[in-house]
């Protein structure tokens, strides 16, 4: 298979890595998250320049019209910036959900809005007790003429807080666990009954919780699960995507560390045992790259389990060498790689919060298992 970049790929690649090489170093980053918004609204209206929040969106509709390839690319320049705008929340998730789920006529209206940097989305679907389950769902909807009347509560919603419109999750019909009822709606941030309570991760981004008193709007869908499941696989592999740059950044910065700290007279990095475990790292780090790959090439898959194989595969991967190099970037660095002045610890919380995105390695081992492994049941 060729993995070469087109020249139009390549372009893209040198844009985005210059913005965050020029824009988004360590000092630069806390300053953006000491904003009001814990995110910088001029980097992005900078993003909205270079076409980044029209991405995955068609040209027609003043879109990048790119693909997953095109989402990797981004993604993974984004991992090694930590960037913290809601970039994942609105273009990735959301984005990916609405281009999906609505009716043409609104795609139309919301995305020249999205990628002028004028219309931010998130999605609320997670509750308390659903875990990594995308059916686990109670908040209600019951119908009332041609709107439906939500009740209920959601979770960790990404960037929840400074969104303007939240799709949202509630259960039209069936009981808690079922995969049919599940229905989709677009809210106004704004909507009468609806309250959300913003805070910071762990990783140094935004997320609510929202709840819902009789909040009326009209459905996208009634049936949106198999939707919303194939929006996750196409976010999940934009995250292995990010979590290989930020695992990229963990190892660079650990090499200039083992080069520069000198110990008995000599740089650290002369020590056979260091130079093993940094060999190491490169491997764990090269084995996330290709199966990142993996997921970017199958994230538009249409049959939902070859593309689940294939993202849980590739989550597994990206779990074992983001803790393997993590580690090792911590305990290499000594007591310096735990502080808050020093970047290394923030790239392995992101790297730790992107592991338990949509279901850590664990749990997507145990799906892959429950599939029959990367390629299926033989025999």
């Amino acid at each position: 298979m060729d993995f070469d970049l087109t020249d139009e790929q390549r372009l893209l690649k040198e844009s985005v890595d210059r913005l965050i090489l020029d824009q988004y170093q360590f000092q630069q980053r806390k300053q953006y998250m000491a904003e009001p918004t814990g995110f910088s609204a001029s980097m992005w209206s900078r993003f909205a320049e270079q076409g980044l929040l029209g991405l995955p969106f068609p040209e027609a509709l003043g879109g990048f019209g790119g693909g997953s390839i095109e989402t990797m690319i981004v993604t993974e320049a984004f991992g090694r910036g930590l960037v913290v705008e809601p970039y994942f929340a609105t273009v990735i998730l959301a984005g990916g959900l609405l281009r999906r789920a609505a009716d043409p006529a609104l795609v139309g209206s919301l995305v020249p809005q999205i990628t002028a940097g004028k219309l931010k989305l998130a999605f609320g679907h997670v509750e308390r007790h659903s875990r990594y389950d995308l059916a686990n769902v109670t908040t209600t909807a019951k119908q009332d003429g041609s709107e439906y009347v939500l009740n209920g509560a959601k979770s960790v919603v990404l960037h929840g807080d400074v969104a303007d419109k939240i799709l949202l999750t509630a259960r039209i019909s069936g009981a808690q666990l079922d995969r049919d009822g599940i229905g989709l709606f677009l809210v106004d941030a704004d909507a009468p009954g609806l309250s959300r309570r913003g805070y910071p991760t762990q990783d140094g981004l935004r997320a609510a919780e929202i709840t819902l008193n009789n909040v009326r709007a009209a459905a996208l869908s009634d049936n949106a699960l198999p939707l919303i499941e194939h929006a996750v696989d196409e976010a999940i592999a934009a995250l292995c995507s990010e979590a290989v740059g930020t695992m990229q950044a963990m190892h660079d910065l650990t090499l200039e560390y083992l080069k520069t700290r000198k110990q008995f007279g000599r740089p650290i990095g002369s020590f056979q045992v260091l130079q093993h475990r940094s060999v190491d790292m490169l491997v764990a780090l090269e084995g996330a790259r290709s199966m990142a790959m993996f997921a970017a090439v199958m994230a538009a898959e249409e049959n939902p389990v070859e593309r689940r194989r294939a993202i849980a595969s590739a989550k597994v991967q990206i779990g074992r060498s983001g803790r393997h190099i993590g580690q090792e970037a911590i305990q290499l660095h000594g007591g310096i790689g735990m502080t808050m002045e020093y970047s290394v610890g923030h790239y392995f919380k992101r790297m730790t919060m992107i592991d338990q995105l949509y279901g850590d390695a664990d749990q997507h081992l145990a799906t892959l298992a429950r599939l029959g492994g990367l390629f299926g049941a033989t025999g």
